[in-house]
């Protein structure tokens, strides 16, 4: 009897270690596919940083041409005041 139960206890012990391997198994599994998401997280972040980059570049080569603009404005609109139509 004791035998029986000793046997029964070791296969109990035997499929709960095996579970215990299929969660481990389960919880790798998922760290892999949230370490791949952080991953492409990261990946989207640095290119949004680059692209506010050159946003930023982009506006500030504007706010030249517009400034380059606006001081040659007077000028246009003087030589355009001399000109006259026959």
């Amino acid at each position: 009897m004791a035998v029986k139960k000793a046997g029964s206890a070791m296969t109990e012990i035997v499929a709960r270690v095996q579970r215990l391997t299929d969660i481990i198994g389960e919880i790798t599994a998922a760290t892999r596919e949230q370490n791949d998401g952080i991953h492409q997280i990261n990946a989207a972040v640095i290119q949004l940083d680059q692209m506010t980059h050159q946003n930023a570049a982009l506006v500030e080569e504007s706010a030249a041409a517009a400034q380059s603009l606006c001081e040659l404005s007077p000028s246009l609109a003087q030589a355009a005041a001399t000109l006259r139509l026959s």
